[in-house]
C-alpha cells in the first residue's frame, strides 16, 4: 500500500447553516492505495488524540454543540425528568460466599453500584466495597470480582474513566482489610483463583504513556500471582512470541482439576488447551480442541472428562462430553444434542445443567441432569431476558434475574430440587411501566429472510403514521439483542414515541448461521435487514421518514453510518455512538485488529471490495443531505478509539448540506460505556432524547398521562402480529445497567465467552 502526502492546508470556520457554524478541521492530502484504488484519508491527523490539533478540535466541536443543545427550550426539563426516573433502587441478583450473601445496590444516583454483604438472606447488610471513593468524580468503576471457594479473599478489578485496561486488588474479605497486592495492565481475562495461594490472569506489557489508549495491543499473557509477592516475581504461564495478534485466558475447573486455556484470534472461533492437576508430569499444555475453526468453551468436568459447548457441527450448538486423552470430535459423546433453538450458554450449579436458549429472541431456559437426562422447563415469569443461572454444585437455590422492555428488572429465588421461582425483590420504578405494550413482529429483508422487530409503546397508541420512533439495531459479533428494560427508553415512550429493536443478522438469535450471514462479504444483510424494519415500519403506518430515528452503538454504530449513507432520505435523525466508522484502518487500533474476524481486513486484496462498499467515512458523499445527527464517543475509549467518530464527523459536516444539524458529542474522562458515571449518563441521555425530540418536531410533555385514556383503546394494523401471542410482557439499546454490567463480569461456574466477545 503507497501512501501520498501532500500539503496540509487550514481551512476557516465556515458558514454551513444560518444557526450553526462548524469549526471544520484542517485537511491533509493523505492518499492509500488500495487494489489500484486511491482513497483519500485527509483526516488522518485526527488519530493522533494527544495532539494540539486534535484537541482544539474536539474543544471547537463540543462548543458549538453544546451551545446547540442549549438553544432547546425544554433540555432542562427532559433532563429533569431524566433524574427523577433514574432515581430509584436498584439491585443486583445476591450470590453466595461463605456464610455471606454479596450483592451490588445503587441508592438511585450513586455514580457507580455499591457492593454489600449480609449474613443470611434476613440479615443485616454491610457496606462492603463502595467504588465511588475511588475517585472524587465517579469514574472508577469494579470491572470483575473473583471470590476464593471459602470466600477468605477477594479479587476484584478496577477500571478508570472507561478504559479497557484494569488494575486488580485484593481484600481479605473476612476483615475487609485490602491487602498490599496490586496487578498493572490487565485486559481481557479476569481471575481464576488456585486454592487461597494465588490466581491466574491475563494481560499485556506495559504500554508507552502516550500510546495506551490507541496503539494495538500485542502479545496478550497468562501470569500466576502469588498472594503476598509484587507483580514483578508473578510467574509467566503462557505466551505465543509467533502469533502476537491472539487473546489467551485461562480458568481452572471448579474442582480444581483442569487448568483450560481458552486461545482467540479474534471473536469467532477458538483453540482450547488443557492441563491435569493432577498429573505432576504434565507440565505443558495439550491440546483438547483445535483452532479456530468452532466456537468451544468448557463448563465442567465429570472427573477425568470435560463438558463442552461447542457449535462442531451443531450451527445452533450442543453439550458433549470429551475424554481429554481423547479429544478427536469423532470421540465425543452428545450430552445435550443441538435444539430447534440456539443455545446460548450453559450454568451449573447444585449438581445440574442450565441451558440456556433463544427462542425468536427470548429466553428459554432447561434444566438437564449432568448425563444430560431432561428435568424441566424453567417456568419463566413471562417473554422476555433471563440471567444468572450458574451457582456452585453444593448450592440448593440461587438468583436469576428477569426483566422485559416493559418490565423492570425483577429477582427470582429459584429451588434447584423442585424447580419452582419466587419473587425474591421488584424494582420500583418512577412511572406506570403498565402503560406500555410489547409486540413482536416480522419482516421480510431484501432477500426474502424473515427478520424479528419487538415494538413497545404505549397502550392504545394509534399507528397514524405520524408517530416518532426510534429503531435501534447492533447485529454482529454473536451477540443477540434480547428484550431489556431501560428507564432512558421509558421517557421516550412516556413522551410518545415507539422504540423498535431490530434482531438483525451477525448476531446469535438463531444460531451460528444467523451469525455468518451477517459478517464479513455478507455484511451488508445486516444493513439490509435494518432498512427492511424501516421501510416496513412506514408502510405500515407507525411512522413516517420525518419521524423516524436510529441508534446503535459500537458496532451498531457502524450500523447507523452504514444506514445513513447508503439511505439518507429514510431517516430524520441518526445517533452513531462509538461506532466504528473507518472500516480500512481499525484493525491498526488496540484491540482492533480482533474484529477482522468478524469484518474482514481491508489490507487484503480479496476483501477490501466488499469493506470499502459500505465503510461509513468513505460512503459520505459530497452535496447530499443527511439526516440530523448527533455523533457520541469519548475521549478514553481504548475499544473504539475516538478517531472513528472524529473522521467521520469531520467530513459529514464538510458534505452535508440541507438544514439537519450535524453535531459530535465527545465525553471527557469516559470510555466504550462501561463503567460510566450515572452523572454521566444522565447528561448524555438527556442531550440524546433533547436532540432527537427537536428534530422529530415533539414537545415535551409535562403530563403524558396514559394514551389510551386520552384517545381510547386504537385497534393495531392488521398486518401485526396478535400482541397477547407474543411479547405482551416482553433490553439492549438503552444504558446499561452498571449493577448488572458488575455482576456479571464476576466470574462464575460454568462455560465462559471469549473475553473480546464479551468485551465488543
Amino acid at each position: 500500500m503507497k501512501k501520498l502526502f501532500l500539503s496540509l492546508s487550514l481551512l476557516s470556520v465556515v458558514l454551513i447553516h444560518a444557526q450553526l457554524k462548524y469549526p471544520e478541521a484542517n485537511k491533509s492530502d493523505v492518499i492509500d492505495m488500495h487494489n489500484g484504488i486511491k482513497v483519500p484519508d485527509p483526516y488522518r491527523w485526527m488519530e493522533d488524540d494527544n495532539s494540539d490539533m486534535t484537541k482544539q478540535w474536539v474543544e471547537a466541536e463540543n462548543k458549538v454543540t453544546f451551545s446547540y443543545l442549549a438553544t432547546i427550550p425544554f433540555r432542562d426539563k427532559v433532563r429533569k425528568r431524566l433524574e427523577e426516573l433514574w432515581n430509584y433502587p436498584k439491585y443486583s441478583s445476591p450470590f453466595k460466599q461463605g456464610e455471606y450473601y454479596y450483592y451490588f445496590k445503587n441508592d438511585g444516583l450513586q455514580n457507580q453500584s455499591v457492593l454489600y454483604r449480609q449474613k443470611g438472606l434476613g440479615g443485616t447488610p454491610e457496606l462492603f466495597l463502595d467504588p465511588n471513593t475511588l475517585s472524587k468524580e465517579g469514574i472508577a468503576a469494579i470491572g470483575s470480582l473473583e471470590f476464593t471457594k471459602n470466600g477468605k479473599y477477594l479479587a476484584y478489578s478496577v477500571a478508570v474513566a472507561g478504559s479497557d485496561w484494569q488494575e486488580i486488588y485484593l481484600m481479605e474479605a473476612t476483615t475487609r482489610k485490602k491487602m498490599t497486592d496490586k496487578i498493572e495492565w490487565t485486559k481481557f481475562g479476569g481471575v481464576s483463583w488456585n486454592g487461597e495461594d494465588g490466581f491466574y490472569y491475563s494481560g499485556y506489557d506495559k504500554p508507552d504513556e502516550a500510546s495506551k489508549m490507541s496503539k494495538q495491543n500485542q502479545f496478550h499473557k497468562v501470569f500466576y500471582h502469588k498472594l503476598g509477592t509484587p507483580q514483578s516475581e508473578d510467574k509467566l504461564v503462557f505466551e505465543d512470541r509467533n502469533h502476537p495478534l491472539r487473546y489467551h485466558r485461562v480458568r481452572l475447573t471448579e474442582d480444581g482439576r483442569f487448568l483450560i486455556l481458552n486461545i482467540s484470534e479474534g471473536t469467532s472461533g477458538v483453540e482450547l488447551r488443557y492441563m491435569d492437576m493432577k498429573d505432576a508430569a504434565q507440565k505443558d499444555f495439550k491440546m483438547l480442541v483445535p483452532g479456530f475453526k468452532t466456537q468451544a468453551g468448557v463448563i465442567d468436568n465429570i472427573g477425568g472428562n470435560l463438558l463442552l459447548r461447542t457449535n462442531d457441527n451443531a450451527p445452533n450448538y450442543k453439550v458433549v462430553l470429551v475424554d481429554p486423552k481423547n479429544p478427536a470430535s469423532s470421540n465425543w459423546k452428545t450430552v445435550i444434542p443441538q435444539a430447534e433453538f440456539a443455545l446460548q450458554g450453559v450454568g451449573t450449579g447444585g449438581g445440574f445443567l442450565f441451558a440456556n436458549y433463544l427462542k425468536d429472541a427470548s429466553t428459554k431456559v432447561y434444566q438437564y441432569s449432568y448425563d444430560g437426562n431432561f428435568i424441566r422447563d424453567i417456568e419463566l415469569p413471562g417473554i422476555g431476558t433471563a440471567s444468572g443461572f450458574d451457582g456452585e454444585k453444593e448450592d440448593r437455590e440461587f438468583f436469576y434475574s428477569y426483566n422485559s422492555f416493559n418490565t423492570p428488572p425483577a429477582i427470582y429465588r429459584y429451588d434447584i430440587k423442585t424447580g419452582k421461582s419466587s419473587l425474591f425483590r421488584k424494582t420500583k420504578v418512577n412511572m406506570n411501566t403498565d402503560q406500555f405494550i410489547t409486540e413482536q413482529v416480522f419482516v421480510n429483508s431484501k432477500d426474502g429472510t424473515r427478520v424479528p422487530v419487538f415494538l413497545t409503546y404505549k397502550k392504545g397508541l394509534e399507528m397514524n403514521g405520524r408517530n416518532p420512533l426510534l429503531l435501534y439495531g447492533y447485529g454482529g459479533f454473536n451477540i443477540p439483542m434480547t428484550p431489556s428494560f431501560s428507564i432512558s427508553n421509558a421517557f421516550f415512550m412516556e413522551q410518545g414515541g415507539i422504540y423498535a429493536v431490530v434482531n438483525l443478522r451477525g448476531g446469535s438469535e438463531y444460531g451460528e448461521k444467523w451469525h455468518k450471514d451477517g459478517m464479513l462479504d455478507k455484511k451488508q444483510n445486516v444493513f439490509d435487514d435494518f432498512i427492511a424494519a424501516a421501510e416496513w415500519l412506514i408502510k405500515n403506518r407507525y411512522t413516517n421518514s420525518k419521524k423516524l430515528a436510529i441508534r446503535g452503538g459500537s458496532n451498531g454504530g457502524l450500523l447507523v453510518g452504514a444506514a445513513m449513507t447508503q439511505r439518507p432520505e429514510l431517516f430524520k435523525v441518526a445517533l452513531p455512538a462509538v461506532g466504528v466508522m473507518d472500516m480500512l484502518r481499525f484493525h491498526k487500533f488496540t484491540v482492533g485488529w480482533g474484529w477482522t474476524v468478524e469484518y474482514g481486513n481491508a489490507d487484503s486484496a480479496s476483501q477490501f471490495p466488499f469493506i470499502y462498499k459500505y465503510s461509513p467515512y468513505h460512503n459520505l458523499k459530497p452535496g447530499t443531505s443527511y439526516p440530523a445527527t448527533l455523533v457520541t464517543t469519548a475521549d478514553h475509549d481504548d475499544r473504539v478509539v475516538p478517531a472513528h467518530s472524529f473522521k467521520f464527523a469531520a467530513r459529514l459536516q464538510e458534505y452535508n448540506v440541507g438544514s439537519n444539524p450535524v453535531l459530535i458529542r465527545v465525553e471527557t474522562n469516559a470510555g466504550h460505556g462501561a463503567g460510566k458515571p450515572t452523572s454521566k449518563q444522565i447528561d448524555e441521555a438527556a442531550d440524546t432524547w433533547s436532540f432527537v425530540m427537536q428534530n422529530l418536531g415533539m414537545q415535551f410533555q409535562d403530563n403524558p398521562g396514559d394514551v389510551a385514556a386520552d384517545r381510547g383503546k386504537t385497534e393495531s394494523p392488521s398486518s401485526k402480529t396478535d400482541p397477547s401471542s407474543k411479547a405482551q410482557n416482553s433490553p439492549k439499546g438503552g444504558e446499561p445497567s452498571p449493577i448488572q454490567k458488575a455482576i456479571e463480569a464476576r466470574s462464575g461456574k460454568g462455560e465462559k465467552p471469549v473475553p473480546p466477545k464479551k468485551a465488543f
